[in-house]
């Protein structure tokens, strides 16, 4: 029997050498990766933070000087314009001409300002200067001082050089007033905020784009307990807008009875020399289309 030959077992001492090449691979694999996601567009990233960034931001409710009314609305836009690589661009494009603005009216009424008589607020909707009543009009009465007349006539000066709506707003404290004249405080700040839009308009400002408006005491900005915080909601509002909105429009037509509607759509339909019936209007309304039309019938219309 012939003897079977022994088998030789080559052991592969590099058997490692396979893990190593897979770990390379994998390395080399998160490196390129890695690599990759580190190439930013710088200008992407920055319109992204700061959209998220404004997005996040808490609305402020006020301004620091207490608006009122339509000036307390305040637009938060997550989306940045064309063109527009930060948050601070934004606000000064959203804003037009109103920052122009407050610089004249801050220059222009420095006295006023020291002495808190006025007060300048903004935001990217509405540029807000609010003046105390008590160096506009008299006590309980609509009749505008001479330090107003003057103050409206440099306020004037300042808006026509622009063609930005303005919005005056009157506002009294809650002490009741109750004349022949002003039977309540809401007569009293829509005729002192109609007194300043006819001054205005004596002054040079275009007609339509004011517009007067009275809340009463209805939208204080201070404590009405105390006579410091009544003087301070005793006051008149400035408001110039950002942009111009059109109210609609429609036109106007003269009322017509449906019967007599009726009636000229078939006169207009039928010629009279073509049709052999006429419409007789009816006293209730209704037609009746006769070829007799003079025959008395009861109910028509005389």
């Amino acid at each position: 029997m012939p003897r079977r030959r022994s088998t030789e077992l080559k052991i592969n001492h590099e058997r490692w050498l396979i893990s190593y090449a897979d770990f390379i691979t994998l390395l080399f694999a998160f490196f390129v990766v890695m690599y990759s996601i580190s190439q930013i567009n710088e200008s992407k990233y920055r319109v992204l933070s700061s959209t998220l960034e404004e997005a996040f931001k808490p609305i402020p409710k006020r301004a620091s000087s207490g608006k009122t009314g339509a000036s307390a609305q305040f637009r938060e836009d997550n989306v940045l314009p064309a063109g527009v690589t930060s948050a601070e661009d934004a606000s000064a494009v959203d804003q037009g001409n109103l920052p122009k603005l407050e610089d004249q009216f801050r220059q222009e009424f420095k006295s006023l300002l020291d002495s808190q008589l006025m007060g300048i607020s903004s935001n990217e909707m509405w540029l807000q200067i609010e003046l105390r009543d008590s160096i506009l009009f008299p006590s309980g009465s609509a009749e505008v001082s001479a330090q107003a007349r003057n103050i409206f006539a440099r306020v004037a000066k300042i808006v026509q050089q622009t063609d930005n709506p303005v919005q005056i707003e009157g506002f009294t404290d809650n002490v009741p007033i109750q004349t022949s004249e002003y039977p309540s405080n809401w007569e009293l700040s829509s005729a002192r905020a109609s007194a300043i839009v006819k001054r205005m308009v004596l002054e040079g400002v275009e007609p339509n784009r004011l517009a007067a408006v009275g809340y009463g005491e209805f939208q204080p900005v201070a404590s009405n307990q105390t006579e410091e915080g009544r003087a301070q909601n005793r006051r008149v509002a400035i408001m110039i807008a950002r942009n111009q909105r059109d109210r609609p429009t429609s036109k106007w037509r003269e009322p017509v009875s449906k019967a007599s509607e009726q009636k000229q759509n078939v006169e207009e339909t039928y010629p009279a020399a073509d049709r052999d019936i006429e419409a007789v209007e009816m006293g209730n309304g209704n037609l009746l289309f006769s070829s007799d039309p003079e025959l008395p019938r009861s109910g028509s219309a005389q």
